[in-house]
């Protein structure tokens, strides 16, 4: 598939069925998941796109543009629940067709409008809902153990609302990294925080088991980050950058990612500039289009999504510094670069 088809399906979606989908969160969302041309995919399900399915192939139109695609079918653990009663799907959920995903603690102490990042829908999915507040570890070893074993999932990824503590939400992390651990061994999992305050944490997630880590800035331009996130944009630049060293220190060169949205205003020239030092640290920039979501600050102020040519533009612009470097996504074994649906990365060679 051309990096230009996998930029366009992203942004404009496909007119599809698909059993797992995903409304609202801490990422990007409002999305079914979709393995295309071989690899996971989460595309917006859009009856409005030109992009359709015909016998398991992508068309344009009249065109077929050689390339499979599939739905992801809904997983057997899905049909599960903990002896209280709360269904597994609650709990965490199937990204792709092999990873697992949840948000550990579903809060976010900047979830008020003032500090909200516009682009967020953390609290959203709480509302409807469709998951719990706090997902205990032993909860989250129950799911993971049953979505290894029923479903052959391979990763898993682990992602937290900010807390008011110091470790940003790494404590219970590193507990539930834990115990999914113990009761699947040898699961490469992926954890994503705000930097810490005390930087020990990233030590003790590494202990803790995670395979790799998020710590996710999502730009780099200080107007954008004040106006886009202006809570988290408190947090300042220094703060991440010594975060992603010690993170890198830690886990290793490539083992640690960021999400960089293009989309948001910044210049794209200087997005790519930026990503090249993240990729000189060992930061993997993992480059995502802002999708403008349902439920979200934006969304409600019908921000509309960026200009495919950008995204392309800006997507094999980092893939080519990733692979001068030897980065590729797929080496950090878990996580969103590992998984890669979420963007055109891989398919760009990234």
């Amino acid at each position: 598939m051309s990096v230009g088809t996998r930029v366009d399906v992203a942004i404009l979606g496909i007119r599809v069925d698909a059993p797992v989908r995903r409304a609202g969160g801490a990422g990007p969302s409002d999305d079914g998941h979709l393995v295309l041309d071989g690899a996971n995919a989460a595309i917006p399900l859009n009856p409005a796109s030109p992009y359709t399915v015909r016998d398991g192939r992508l068309w344009l139109g009249e065109t077929d543009l050689g390339a499979s695609v599939h739905a992801v079918g809904r997983p057997r653990f899905y049909d599960l629940a903990t002896a209280d009663g709360v269904p597994y799907e609650r709990i965490a959920r199937l990204h792709g067709a092999d990873v697992l995903a949840t948000t550990v603690v579903q809060t976010c102490v900047r979830y008020g409008e003032a500090e909200r990042c516009r682009f967020c829908s953390i609290e959203e999915s709480l509302s409807s809902g469709a998951t719990v507040a706090a997902k205990t570890p032993a909860q989250l070893a129950e799911v993971a153990e049953a979505a290894v074993r029923l479903d052959g999932v391979r990763q898993m990824v682990m992602t937290t609302g900010t807390t008011g503590g110091p470790d940003r939400g790494a404590r219970v992390l590193a507990r539930s990294v834990r115990a999914v651990l113990e009761a699947v061994p040898g699961l490469p999992i992926q954890v994503q925080c705000e930097p810490p305050a005390d930087l020990a944490w990233i030590g003790e997630l590494r202990r803790a088991g995670a395979s790799a880590i998020g710590i996710h800035v999502e730009s780099l331009d200080e107007e954008v980050r004040r106006r886009w996130m202006p809570g988290k944009s408190e947090v300042p630049m220094s703060a991440y950058e010594a975060a992603w060293d010690e993170a890198v220190r830690v886990f290793g060169r490539n083992r640690v990612s960021t999400y960089l949205l293009v989309g948001l205003g910044e210049d794209p020239d200087e997005l790519v500039t930026g990503a090249a030092g993240l990729v000189e640290r060992g930061v993997y920039p993992f480059v995502v289009p802002f999708r403008p979501m349902r439920d979200t600050l934006a969304g409600r102020d019908g921000v509309p999504g960026p200009d495919p040519a950008v995204v392309r533009r800006v997507t094999e612009s980092v893939a080519a510094l990733l692979r001068d470097a030897g980065m590729a996504g797929a080496d950090q074994r878990a996580g969103c670069a590992a998984c890669g649906a979420c963007s055109a990365l891989q398919a760009a060679g990234g």
